[in-house]
């Protein structure tokens, strides 16, 4: 088990530490300022662990396909987790963001069947591409955004009492959202035009 290995699976177990911070009821109402940046702060580490072991890997050789198969799908554990979490808290951008994430899933289920396929089919392991890191990118910044919008404008506010209404709109985080979606569908057309070779309804 190599360093980048270790790290992505070090993502993965630092997903349930993010659900259990964003769920629990271990905060008070007037500390949700402090929920929502821990939970950021947790994300934003888990999120760099994905920069670090792909960055390592290829510097020191040491990509394996345990790696190409278990980076993506940690990805997918990360991004899940952390919807679902605002999903379950975020009551007032819910109606929209419940959307969001079922393009995300969708997507993330899609091809991950599609690399299934792939491997089944002549054993190749699919890593992930550029676009789809880029996607990953998105994703991050988004609900970093949705957990962060609500902070910001808060303090902005102790200052600026006039800006507290623009909170309301959620316009930093549906910008993001809209961002994410873009580059989750775009990605995913593109993986699966890439590898549609290997799907064939008569094997």
């Amino acid at each position: 088990m190599n360093l980048p290995n270790k790290l992505t699976l070090l993502r993965v177990f630092m997903v349930p530490v993010f659900m259990i911070v964003m769920i629990a009821d271990i905060f008070p109402p007037e500390l949700e300022w402090l929920r929502r940046t821990i939970a950021a702060v947790v994300f934003i580490l888990t999120g760099l662990t994905d920069m670090l072991d792909g960055k390592i890997a290829r510097k020191r050789n040491l990509i394996t396909n345990f790696g190409k198969f278990m980076d993506p799908l940690a990805d997918k554990v990360m991004v899940f987790g952390a919807m679902l979490s605002i999903i379950y808290r975020d009551a007032d951008i819910r109606p929209v963001f419940v959307w969001a994430a079922a393009v995300v899933m969708f997507r993330e289920l899609a091809v991950t069947s599609v690399r299934l396929v792939a491997c089944g089919h002549d054993g190749s392991v699919i890593a992930a591409s550029k676009l789809g890191k880029i996607k990953t990118v998105c994703q991050i910044i988004c609900i970093c955004t949705v957990l962060l919008e609500p902070v910001l404008f808060k303090a902005v506010g102790l200052i600026f009492p006039a800006v507290l209404p623009i909170a309301e709109w959620h316009v930093l985080a549906y910008f993001t959202m809209a961002l994410m979606i873009v580059m989750t569908v775009w990605s995913g057309f593109d993986y699966i035009k890439t590898y549609w070779s290997h799907i064939s309804p008569n094997e």
